[in-house]
């Protein structure tokens, strides 16, 4: 029994070696930036972190298809370097000898991919998937709907062209009122102007209304009619 189960075990090592290896179908190669990112906290790769990436891609793959076939033994590194980068395939938990394809691994890395960086403080310039473009993070919606803050500037821009008409408006009629008070009071002036002839101060004639003669209208009071 346990020669059994060795032969078993070292002919899934050697079909795991032969699916996951640079460049095979549907493998895809990871590099991870960990210095980069934490600098002085960065932790260490090791066995451990090797399986927290295998269960992540496990649980990416299980979210993605919605099925809970995928275990993390399904999740299979190969060629991992110091400089922390390694392939990975993701096989067939029903077959175990052939992989999953690589559009249904692309599919699950992007559509939680953000999960994946985050288990390992990592974002998506730090922890590279090179066959996977970058996920777009979902734009940020403002608090106050686009439509209303237009809104209120078209208003302010009313209130204040409205507001400056109404201030020029006012100016205009002071400086009305107040050129024909002016007008005004030069002709009041002109009317009351004294000339004076032979050193006798005299008023200026009412040319339209006339002017009578003291004298003679002496002499009228006079001579009455009998």
């Amino acid at each position: 029994m346990l020669r059994v189960l060795l032969l078993t075990l070292s002919v899934v090592a050697i079909a795991n070696a032969e699916l996951c290896k640079p460049d095979a179908q549907n493998a895809f190669k990871v590099r991870l930036s960990i210095k980069t990112a934490l600098g002085d906290n960065a932790y260490a790769w090791d066995a451990n972190e090797e399986y927290l990436f295998k269960a992540m891609v496990a649980f990416a793959m299980r979210k993605y298809s919605r099925k809970s076939t995928t275990q993390i033994s399904n999740v299979v590194l190969c060629n991992v370097t110091d400089r922390v980068s390694f392939w990975f395939v993701v096989t067939d938990s029903s077959k175990n000898v052939t992989t999953v394809p690589g559009s249904e691994v692309e599919a699950a890395i992007r559509m939680n991919r953000h999960r994946i960086s985050n288990a390992f403080l990592l974002s998506d310039k730090t922890l590279q998937f090179l066959k996977i473009a970058s996920t777009l993070s979902p734009p940020v919606e403002p608090s106050t709907p686009v439509w209303l803050i237009v809104f209120g500037v078209v208003l302010c821009l009313v209130v204040a062209g409205i507001i400056f008409l109404v201030v020029t408006g006012i100016r205009q009629h002071k400086k009305k009122n107040k050129e024909s008070t002016e007008r005004e009071n030069l002709e009041e002036k002109a009317e009351v102007t004294v000339t004076i002839e032979n050193g006798i101060p005299c008023e200026a004639l009412d040319l339209k209304a006339g002017h009578i003669n003291g004298v003679f209208a002496a002499d009228d009071e006079r001579f009455t009619s009998l």
